[in-house]
């Protein structure tokens, strides 16, 4: 008997975040064998990073292990590793990990790499103002937002004082939207009291971005009530604004009213999303096209062009204008989960991938959030409460959700922030890693030379 009758149909999933993971569990029941590869061990819920950043929730309660949450699924195969390559002819993918490299053969593959944070051609920013895509993001941010207050305690000169307690967010969708107004909670209701040399609620938040509105796509009546929100909190919201500098210590700004320069020690970066490079790499190598952001032009039933073994979903696909939300992932990962079965079981496949639209929401403020579902347009505290349902709901792991519960009665409920632990490798130890350089090239090359020498 054949290899090929040997063994059963392989399917490898890159990425498990929403896309790959439902994915993933959607073929729980299928005869095909699963490679999971992921960048990271675990699965993050991005949605709530801001959270972590700002000392409400811990990072493990929005990213459960991967194996914790697939242990029961027996055809799936957990692997840790970031895909460099993809050999379309051969079916096989190129994968490096920490200090090894690997290669994985496939039949099916589904390509759900996520999003990364944009600057927009300026990646130097990104020294100084940390985006808001991974654990590491949140808490770099956390280590920075907190340990601003403590050295601002301990300045003499108010022109520092005020640069460490000036907080720019750049980016007024719902990321920096719940950024902003986060940690204008923490200044004025979390930390007055807890100093004995500063005020917190004397900090100032700014709330930056280019366009001219917040929200811009929750709609004109949202928009307006969010705005008026952030206001209310203290928060000063600069639209029509654009940063052309970002250093240690501020932040340059083009305005109406000219250019200028904010003193900040403290920003953060939440505007723009683009494709990762695994997404660049794959449509070289398949011909496909792609949009401004680098994601892949697929077909209607999200495969790529002209590979029809080969799924490009969520944020990495560019179809029908989709937005790039969880929603979007999961239906994608369920969609082409139902075309493999369906040709597996000899069915005819190439239905295209329908979306159903369950609705935006982000939160401003304890009790006070804006949701856009439908025609239904929410806000204040029934919004609130249906952002409250919709991400327990979608948070994994009954434990996750008991502790997060927690931990919201005693940030929302009291003042507390159960969180607040910043410590200065969170601050420094990414542009560390970047000045000493990958620690296993370091290794690999000491012990050559170590070996020559010897």
């Amino acid at each position: 008997m054949s290899e090929s009758t040997e063994r059963r149909h392989r399917v490898v999933i890159v990425g498990a975040g929403f896309g790959g993971l439902f994915a993933t569990k959607a073929l729980r029941r299928a005869d095909v064998d699963i490679t999971l590869i992921n960048g990271t061990a675990y699965h993050l819920f991005q949605p709530l990073l801001y959270q972590v950043a700002t000392g409400i929730l811990s990072e493990g309660e929005i990213a459960p292990p991967i194996r914790e949450i697939l242990k029961r699924q027996r055809n799936v195969d957990v692997r840790l590793g970031w895909v460099t390559d993809v050999d379309v002819d051969a079916k096989v993918l190129s994968v490096e990990a920490p200090g090894i490299e690997y290669e994985v053969g496939y039949d099916t593959l589904i390509v759900s790499a996520g999003a990364s944070q944009s600057y927009f051609g300026k990646d130097e920013f990104a020294d100084h103002a940390p985006g808001m895509k991974s654990i590491d993001d949140a808490l770099e941010l956390r280590a920075r937002i907190f340990g601003a207050f403590e050295l601002a305690d301990l300045q003499t000169d108010p022109a520092e004082i005020e640069r460490w307690m000036t907080f720019v967010v750049v980016g007024a969708g719902p990321t920096g939207v719940e950024m902003a107004g986060q940690i204008a909670e923490l200044a004025h209701r979390t930390l007055p009291g807890q100093y004995r040399h500063i005020d917190p609620r004397k900090a100032r938040i700014i709330l930056v971005d280019a366009v001219d509105a917040v929200l811009k796509t929750f709609g004109d009546r949202l928009s307006t009530r969010a705005l008026r929100q952030l206001h209310l909190l203290g928060v000063e919201v600069e639209l029509e604004t654009m940063v052309v500098g970002v250093d240690a210590t501020g932040i340059e700004v083009d305005t109406k009213r000219g250019h200028q320069r904010i003193e900040s020690m403290t920003k953060m970066w939440a505007a723009g999303v683009a494709a990762p490079a695994l997404s660049r790499r794959l449509a070289e190598v398949t011909g496909a096209p792609t949009d401004r952001a680098g994601r892949i032009k697929v077909e209607p039933d999200c495969t790529v062009p002209g590979h029809p073994e080969i799924f490009a979903i969520g944020d990495m696909m560019a179809l029908d204008d989709l937005p790039g939300v969880a929603q979007v992932a999961i239906q994608s990962g369920r969609h082409a989960a139902g075309q493999i079965k369906r040709r597996l079981a000899g069915k005819q496949t190439g239905q295209k991938f329908s979306y159903f639209d369950k609705g935006s929401m982000a939160t401003i403020s304890r009790f006070s959030a804006v949701a856009s579902i439908g025609k239904l347009h929410l806000s204040g505290f029934l919004g609130w409460l249906i952002w409250l349902a919709v991400h327990l709901l979608y948070l994994v792991g009954f434990k996750n959700r008991v502790t997060a519960v927690l931990h919201w009665a005693v940030s929302f409920l009291g003042r507390g922030r159960s969180e607040r632990v910043a410590t200065f490798q969170q601050a420094y130890a990414r542009a560390a890693v970047r000045a000493y350089g990958d620690p296993f090239e370091r290794r690999k090359e000491e012990a050559t030379a170590g070996s020559k020498h010897g």
